[in-house]
């Protein structure tokens, strides 16, 4: 069962950015006294993704998430070196994490090409890695969006998108540098109670349009597939959100 896509518009990005970022400190809290045990947050790259965590480390109610309890994933990597700055990991631990007592063991990251043989071997274990320490449902999944729709690293009309059998894939060719990556499949962007979609930019509203379109094809706009058991929210500034008309807005 999924969601009804919400959209939420915002006047620029900082404003997008403070909000979400409030929005995400209670999403965490609220997930921590829904449920017993680990709480599970799927993570993004890109500015907007660094922009949520910076503006939630700076709200004075930070200190209401249990961190020992947190556990990291990333919905795609960069097949980079660990530490580089082009990760996805290293722009939102230096966004946040690295000043947030997060334990080690928590942080589930996409092996790179200085601890794994090949991309397919990165997938391989992080698959495993999911399988091992995985929820069944993750409780938040964020995900930026491309201007040509891609999200995590499932581009438009490539082959990666067709992946079968496995919770993870390698992706090589990305039409975006650099072309090897590891993403999460459709399958498991799917397992989540809440998906929130997070865009800024009029470059991008083309793509917010045409995800949020009926009838709209994840093979021709991938942006358009993942939803949300519980939530499916697109969380906009006005200018991502400048050719949707305002039909969703509140």
């Amino acid at each position: 069962m999924s969601s009804t896509p919400q959209v939420e518009v915002h006047p620029d990005k900082q404003t997008l950015s403070d909000a979400a970022g409030g929005r995400l400190l209670l999403g965490l809290v609220d997930a921590q006294e829904r449920h017993d045990g680990p709480v599970h947050l799927v993570l993004t790259g890109g500015s907007m993704g660094s922009a949520i965590l910076t503006a939630l480390g700076a709200l004075p109610g930070e200190g209401a998430i249990q961190w020992e309890r947190l556990h990291l994933w990333w919905g795609d990597e960069r097949y980079l070196p660990a530490g580089d700055p082009e990760r996805n990991e290293t722009q939102n631990f230096e966004a946040l994490f690295s000043s947030v007592p997060i334990p080690p063991s928590n942080v589930h990251a996409v092996a790179g090409p200085d601890t794994s043989d090949s991309v397919e071997a990165s997938a391989e274990s992080y698959a495993a890695e999911l399988l091992e320490h995985g929820p069944d449902v993750f409780d938040i999944l964020l995900l930026g969006v491309g201007p040509d729709g891609h999200v995590a690293s499932l581009f438009p009309h490539h082959p990666a998108q067709r992946a079968e059998g496995s919770s993870t894939v390698a992706v090589h060719d990305s039409p975006k540098p650099p072309p090897d990556r590891v993403s999460l499949t459709f399958e498991t962007l799917d397992k989540a109670r809440q998906v929130w979609f997070l865009v800024a930019g009029a470059d991008k509203a083309q793509a917010v349009a045409d995800a949020l379109a009926p009838g709209a094809d994840r093979w021709d706009v991938p942006a358009s597939g993942p939803k949300g058991e519980e939530l499916t929210i697109w969380l906009l500034d006005a200018d991502a959100a400048g050719r949707i008309g305002d039909a969703g807005r509140y």
